[in-house]
Formats: C-alpha cells, structure tokens, sequence
C-alpha cells in the first residue's frame, strides 16, 4: 500500500517551502518509492508568497492512513497569515491527529503551527532562525534548537525551512527507502544533499555527492553498496571504465576528496549504524564495517572524530 503524503497549505504559504520537498517525494516516486501525495487546504484555493495561486487542493482529510506523514509547509508573513480563520482550522485539525500512528513534519514557520496544536509540547525542535522567538513564545515548553537544518524527534521532524526542505525531504527518502534512492533524487536535482537530524552536518552516505560526473558517481554508488568490501583501485577503475590513476584524480577533482579517505568515511558511518544496535559487540561492528578488528575501529574513529570534539562548532 502506498504511504500516504499530505502537504498542508494556508493562504500566504511561501512556495519553495512546498514545491522543493513536494518534487523531491515526487522523484523518489517516479524512481520506485510507493508514495501517494497530495496537497490539501481548509480552501480550495490558496494565493502564495509569490502571487500565484494554488488551485484544486483537497480538504484536510477526515482521516488518515497509519503510517501517513503530514508535512505543514511555512508561511511569508506568519503574524498576519496565522491569525487567519484558515490557519486556525488548520491548527484545530492537527491537534487531533493520533500522533504515533501517523507523522507530522513542518517546514520553516509550520513549527508555529505545530507548536499552537500542542505537537511540540517538550519535543526537540527547530525552525527559521528568524523564528525562534516566535517558536518559543508559541510553546514555552518546547526544546527549540538553534542552527539546525532539521530535528527528528519520534513522529515530529521540524526544519528551518526554505531549501532545508529539500534536505528533510532527502533525509526521509533516505530514511524510509535507502540511501541509494536518496542520492539519485539528490543527484537528479542538482542540490548539496546534507542530512543530520539535529546535525547540521553533512550525512557520510549523501557528502561529496554534489558533483555531475557520472564515472565519479558509479564508483560512490559501488563503496556505498558495500562499504565494508576491501575494494582495489583496479575494481574501482574498471567501474567508471578508465585507468586507476586517472580515476584517482577525477574523484578527487569532483568528490573534493581521495578514494580512501571516501572509502573509510563510510565505513565508519557504517560502523556508527551497527553501534546503535546494543546487541552488536565492537568486534562484530568491526568486522561488519570492514575494519581488521575492534582496535583498528577505535583507532579510525579517534583519528577522525578527535579534530570535531576541539571545534567551536
């Protein structure tokens, strides 16, 4: 069955906010993701930031599918636009959908509304850094997250807003369908494809992808599938079909970095997924991320992660 996707709009509604993850879900459907979207409004008819206007939405649905995910796209103007009879429908509606059977998301301002249901009630949020306050003020009991592209906390995700809709919507593509999906809607847009729930990092398995190049991008494609493989520069090379020097130097002109350092980079991000799991022992992450043993994990991960715990960042 199809997962049900529905963006919410209210008058005023800035349009990337909409159109940028809407094209990015609709891509990962077109590329084999079983999604069902639509666009739903309390009007059929909504005039956005830019002056168009959006016609033929659906009603805000009486109910949902388990597992939908409802996105409320932000606003230009959010004093005037959410004191609207349309954006407290739309505020009354979310406050009674059974969160935990079904998701909810904003971006950017849509944390306001969000917050005025009650969906953010001690939760880890962000939004538009120029909306902070006003996120605060919304639900003073809400964890409000400054400098984050997005936070995921259980059934709410939140985000700044604008293009770091697009990344929410990478993140969930990837998240529910794999990376390989989310790295070709991110490719086919042409976008940085940073992901992080409340990291404003770039994701392991989606850096160094913001190039064109195709042979460069087949041999990405191949460590990403099996990190943990011991691949050659010969392999690799046959892969983008040119000589391993040549290689070397194509990856590091359009990755920005060399095969190796690629190579581990994913192994450890590997190794950082198998360790979520309690039940796995450090030699099992180990030799499952492809490392000789616990030791030389360790001793990847100290030299990797050591120059980000003195940042300022």
């Amino acid at each position: 069955m199809s997962r049900q996707i529905v963006f919410v709009l209210t008058p005023g509604a800035l349009l990337l906010d909409y159109a940028g993850p809407a094209e990015a879900l609709r891509m990962a459907g077109e590329m084999g993701a079983d999604l069902a979207i639509a666009a739903c409004s309390p009007s059929p008819v909504v005039e956005v930031s830019t002056g168009l206007t959006l016609g033929g939405l659906a009603p805000l649905p009486a109910a949902l599918a388990d597992g939908a995910l409802v996105i409320v796209v932000g606003n230009a103007k959010e004093v005037r636009d959410y004191a609207r009879a349309e954006a407290l429908r739309v505020v009354d509606w979310l406050a009674s959908l059974p969160l935990g059977r079904v998701q909810v998301a904003s971006i950017c301002s849509g944390a306001i509304l969000l917050a005025r249901a009650g969906l953010l009630r001690h939760r880890a949020c962000t939004t538009h850094h120029n909306l902070l306050g006003m996120l605060r003020e919304a639900d003073p009991t809400a964890r409000v997250m400054d400098d984050r592209i997005f936070v995921d906390d259980g059934p709410v995700l939140t985000s700044a807003g604008i293009t770091t809709g697009i990344d929410l919507a990478l993140y969930l593509i990837e998240r529910d369908h794999g990376v390989e999906l989310a790295m070709g809607v991110a490719r086919r847009m042409v976008v940085y494809a940073r992901r992080g729930p409340a990291d404003p990092q770039l994701s392991p398995w989606l850096a160094h992808r913001n190039h064109v190049h195709p042979a460069v991008h087949r041999v990405q494609d191949a460590i990403g599938r099996d990190p943990a493989r011991r691949w050659s520069m010969n392999e690799l090379a046959e892969l983008a079909h040119v000589s391993p020097r040549h290689l070397a130097r194509l990856f590091k002109r359009h990755a920005g970095v060399n095969v190796p350092d690629y190579h581990q980079t994913l192994r450890l991000a590997r190794a950082r997924q198998l360790m979520a799991d309690p039940r796995h022992t450090m030699e099992q992450v180990a030799e499952a991320s492809g490392f000789g043993s616990a030791r030389d994990l360790r001793r990847v991960r100290a030299r990797h992660e050591a120059p980000q715990a003195g940042g300022t960042g």
